[in-house]
């Protein structure tokens, strides 16, 4: 065990994740041949079986599982290492682990964007999916930061707000109810609502308007892409709830617009959040700083095209 190179550590971490050795070859810039002589050699070294052939695939063995295990944290300690040193050089480096609920992804780019150009020795590996993807990647710790709207009480989490989330009720131009002056929740249970998945940020604030206004929440589709109900509701098969994030574009095109109702969009926050048992490294944490500080300038300056009618106002 103590011969263990780096290079076969990073071998077999590869072919756990690809489930293929020409994968993982192509991963490492490497041929196959060289990637298997170091899986064999680690087997040498541990005395063990680590991966098994299933099919096309490679699968590892319970000793792999708990090889790869070890082999990725000591890489990333390695990794945070050089960033520690980098550090005290005054360099900003490493890579950037972030991950952030489907909704967010609209978010991220004006606030990534400055961060790494500033910083152009900062790598990112940005990873999106719904809230329980994201929670889980934060717990099995693949990922140092996790930006979503509501803090998970199955974590210890350090969390803080940054910005402002508006989400609103959307529909195509030519909505029949986009003709009067004022909308209210029971022209919407009439008018086919389209939502995300349980447990989503908008779902959760579309069902607690619901309760609040004293309507039953009833809703026509249950949809898990904001891809999806943009492109039904803008043909005009119903009406959405999403974030203002995720329609920018629609609305500058003039596919979809807010309905005219009181309160239409509803705001809440945005948050960005750590394990509260886990040190992050120092790239992650300036990153932090870096949203708390800018994040809702920048977000505010994104959605200008949003509030610039005069029709919507900023909280």
């Amino acid at each position: 065990m103590y011969h263990a190179s780096f290079r076969q550590l990073q071998a077999l971490t590869l072919v756990a994740q690809h489930e293929s050795v020409s994968r993982a070859a192509d991963a490492l810039h490497v041929t196959q041949p060289a990637v298997s002589l170091q899986l064999r050699t680690l087997e040498e070294i541990t005395g063990m079986a680590l991966t098994r052939k299933v099919g096309r695939n490679i699968q590892l063995t319970a000793a792999g599982e708990v090889m790869a295990q070890f082999s990725e944290r000591i890489l990333r300690l390695w990794e945070q290492a050089a960033d520690e040193l980098a550090a005290l050089k005054g360099v900003t480096s490493g890579t950037l682990r972030i991950g952030a609920v489907t909704t967010a992804e609209h978010l991220l780019p004006p606030l990534l964007v400055p961060f790494t150009l500033a910083r152009p020795d900062v790598r990112l590996k940005l990873q999106v999916g719904n809230r329980v993807e994201i929670i889980n990647l934060l717990a099995r710790n693949e990922i140092d930061l996790a930006i979503m709207g509501t803090v998970p009480r199955e974590l210890r989490t350090n969390a803080a707000r940054f910005a402002r989330h508006p989400m609103a009720f959307v529909a195509s131009p030519n909505h029949p109810l986009m003709t009067k002056k004022r909308v209210a929740l029971s022209d919407i249970m009439g008018a086919s609502l389209l939502v995300r998945e349980r447990g989503s940020g908008t779902r959760s604030a579309v069902e607690r308007l619901f309760k609040e206004g004293g309507h039953a929440f009833n809703f026509a589709s249950e949809v898990s892409s904001n891809e999806a109900i943009k492109r039904m509701v803008s043909a005009g098969l119903g009406v959405g709830f999403m974030s203002v994030h995720a329609c920018a574009l629609e609305f500058e095109a003039g596919l979809l617009k807010v309905l005219p109702m009181q309160g239409d969009p509803v705001e809440a926050d945005w948050q960005v959040m750590h394990l509260a048992s886990h040190p992050i490294p120092k790239v992650a944490a300036a990153f932090q700083d870096f949203v708390i500080e800018h994040g809702q300038d920048l977000v505010r300056r994104e959605l200008e095209g949003f509030y610039q009618d005069g029709t919507h106002t900023r909280k």
